[in-house]
């Protein structure tokens, strides 16, 4: 299986930027890495978005609307309006979706499968709502997302195992994860649900994965101006961004695919 993620396109975009003028900047740096690889992806429409949260993912990384934005939190999918970012938002729990069989071409999930108890169903659902052949394009973090934690690799090498495995478990819960697993047991969970895997790569190294860590803990100036003034970057200019953006780069340039990376992207495809 390939392995390889399609990249031919040059970037017309810095999201790294776009990502990190309005996000916390941990935040930014993933979501910005993501962005990158829908370029070269065609979705035909209608598109649905499992999973859209507030709109601000889409609204960055697709030069057009999608078709439906759906999600099942209330105040996440209202924000969503501000960003025009889908045509039509839908609240709307991922394993009962008000559509029917084969309605949608194409669907995307970005960061959202990871966080759903109920997988199988949602998965299952999906694939019901998509057309036979459609594509379904989607990213989690992976198997090494754990142990690629650096507070949890240091009590590893001090030998505090017990530590380790708290603290892992503890950002885990934070996280809300419900999986980071690999990929074969995705396999099989998609293809019990009617996908099948058309591609994928591992991405986000373990020391890009400690720049997203350490900002949880870094990041309270920036939770502090969301409370307060309704966003999280207080001044959004790129001068006053710029060194932030010059320690982010080396990350958001790492090449792909990443032997040891602590998230997955899958191109997926339903089966006919």
């Amino acid at each position: 299986m390939s392995r390889t993620p399609t990249h031919a396109r040059p970037n017309l975009k810095d999201f790294l930027y776009l990502h990190t003028n309005s996000l916390p900047y941990f935040r930014g740096l993933l979501r910005a890495v993501e962005s990158r690889f829908y370029l070269d992806i065609d979705l035909p429409a209608p598109t649905l978005d499992v999973g859209c949260g507030d709109g601000h993912f889409a609204s960055l990384t697709f030069d057009r609307p999608l078709d439906v934005g759906l999600d099942p939190w209330h105040d996440p999918i209202h924000e969503a309006r501000q960003y025009n970012a889908y045509n039509l938002l839908v609240e709307a729990d991922g394993g009962t979706m008000p559509y029917a069989d084969g309605h949608f071409a194409s669907a995307v999930s970005n960061s959202v499968l990871e966080h759903i108890p109920h997988l199988d169903v949602v998965l299952a659902e999906t694939a019901r709502v998509l057309q036979p052949g459609a594509l379904f394009v989607f990213c989690v973090p992976s198997h090494n997302f754990l142990p690629n934690l650096s507070v949890a690799r240091f009590f590893d090498a001090i030998g505090l195992k017990p530590l380790a495995s708290a603290y892992r478990a503890f950002f885990n819960k934070i996280s809300r994860h419900h999986n980071c697993d690999d990929p074969a047991t995705w396999q099989a969970r998609l293809e019990k649900a009617g996908f099948k895997i058309e591609k994928y790569w591992h991405y986000f190294s373990p020391s890009a994965l400690s720049v997203l860590e350490w900002g949880h803990y870094f990041g309270l100036p920036s939770l502090i101006s969301k409370k307060l003034f309704g966003r999280w970057i207080l001044v959004p200019a790129r001068w006053n961004l710029a060194p932030l953006l010059a320690f982010l780069r080396r990350y958001y340039d790492e090449p792909v695919p990443q032997a040891k990376g602590s998230y997955t992207f899958y191109i997926t495809r339903r089966v006919k």
